[in-house]
Order: C-alpha cells, then sequence, then structure tokens
C-alpha cells in the first residue's frame, strides 16, 4: 500500500478492514443472536453464517451501512 493510498482517507476507521472482518469480530464479539437483534436482517436471524451474510451486505448497501456503523460503535 502506498502512502498515497493511506492519506486518502485518514479519518476512516474501515480503511484496510474487509467486510468478512467486521462480520467476524462481531459475530465474535456479540454472537449471533444478539447481532441479529442489533441489527434484524434475516442473515443474522435465519442459520447465520459468514458466507450467506457477506453475499448479502455486498448487495444491500442499507444493510452494509448498519453494520459497518456498529462496527465503528463498538470498536472505535
Amino acid at each position: 500500500m502506498s502512502d498515497n493510498q493511506v492519506q486518502a482517507q485518514p479519518n476512516n476507521p474501515l480503511h484496510g478492514i474487509t467486510l468478512e472482518k467486521v462480520v467476524t469480530q462481531l459475530v465474535e464479539h456479540y454472537g449471533w443472536r444478539e447481532l441479529g437483534e442489533r441489527i434484524n436482517i434475516r442473515c443474522f436471524n435465519s442459520d447465520p453464517s459468514i458466507k450467506s451474510s457477506l453475499k448479502f451486505l455486498r448487495k444491500t448497501d442499507w444493510a452494509r451501512k448498519k453494520v459497518e456503523e456498529l462496527f465503528i460503535d463498538t470498536f472505535y
């Protein structure tokens, strides 16, 4: 990663963090049940998995935004 890439988003706490890492850390911290209560989406409440969650979140901007906001609120 070049210095220009790092400087492009100096105030973005998600810069360089994959969506998979975001979901994985939230699941490890809250568990699927509490995560599904905090963000009521089917991929967290009905037969949840990292793979199915990533597939849904990559296609659904509003849900991804909620997950990213929870990650920032939780870990930053």
